[in-house]
């Protein structure tokens, strides 16, 4: 059943259009998440439009990654709802990929790149794993997409920080996903890196897929994506980055700690 869509108001006053929750990709509705007394994130809502690229911006601390973890369960959440395409994940698990933050994989495990990318095909391997000639030209066409096909037979922890970034991008490809998440992808890579995830992102895009990061470099956020969840523990703001991406909400956001240089870097508008 498809839902109607839910007026919001906007800062200046104007009625937006947010789609429905069983309509999205991505509905959390009232997601709270505690490590010990202090909470991480306090009853965040948010409505991730189909076929978009939205980033989760805020500053360090805000709860951008743990709110990624509280919508795929690695962490849970105290209270509020979780949807994807309308349903619980456990029900569509395989329309969602995810790439974690660099810094939180083990490089050290002794495996091959191939090897890595394959692991986005497990549920057509089974428990017993054999990999067909099918399955690998699957995954050498997703290292060709990232630019690392010829890095397929190397130790995955021997390449680069950037290299790296690449191949779990090519991982998350090779689920063929419908909702790709990323937690940081651009963070501590080269130019070259950057520019080929993006190019990646925006095909998905293309390709009707929709994407979600969490992005911490505010001045690619209005180059690389159309929609933005600004949050500070709790959401600050939320829309499309034409009418969200302003000035008032990011000082909203980082307290006032944004020097006013920087905003005026950004060019931005006011609020």
């Amino acid at each position: 059943m498809t839902g109607r869509a839910v007026e919001v108001a906007a800062q200046d006053g104007r009625i937006l259009q947010q789609p429905p929750a069983d309509d999205s990709p991505l509905a959390v509705r009232g997601l709270t998440v505690s490590y010990g007394d202090k909470p991480a994130i306090f009853s965040v809502d948010a409505v991730v439009p189909p076929e978009s690229m939205m980033a989760i911006v805020g500053p360090n601390g805000a709860g951008k990654s743990t709110l990624l973890k509280a919508v795929l369960g690695i962490v849970e959440p105290l209270s509020g709802t979780v949807s994807v395409y309308g349903e619980p994940l456990a029900k569509v698990q395989e329309r969602v990929a995810y790439v974690p933050q660099r810094a939180s994989v083990d490089w050290d495990f002794p495996t091959r790149v191939i090897d890595v990318v394959l692991m986005g095909l497990y549920r057509e391997l089974g428990l017993l794993g054999w990999v067909t000639g099918r399955q690998r030209k699957t995954a050498k066409a997703c290292l060709e997409r990232v630019g690392m096909a010829e890095f397929a037979n190397r130790q995955i922890g021997q390449l680069s920080g950037g290299q790296q970034q690449r191949v779990f991008l090519a991982r998350a490809l090779a689920q063929d996903a419908d909702l790709y998440l990323l937690d940081e992808p651009f963070a501590g890579v080269d130019a070259a890196t950057e520019k080929a995830i993006i190019d990646v992102l925006k095909s998905l895009k293309a390709d009707m897929k929709t994407v979600v990061c969490v992005h911490h470099d505010l001045a690619t956020v209005s180059d690389y994506f159309d929609h933005v969840l600004l949050i500070n523990v709790r959401k600050i703001a939320e829309g499309p980055v034409a009418t969200t991406f302003t000035a008032e909400n990011l000082q909203r956001t980082y307290g006032g700690r944004l020097a006013t240089t920087h905003i005026d870097e950004l060019r931005l508008p006011a609020g």
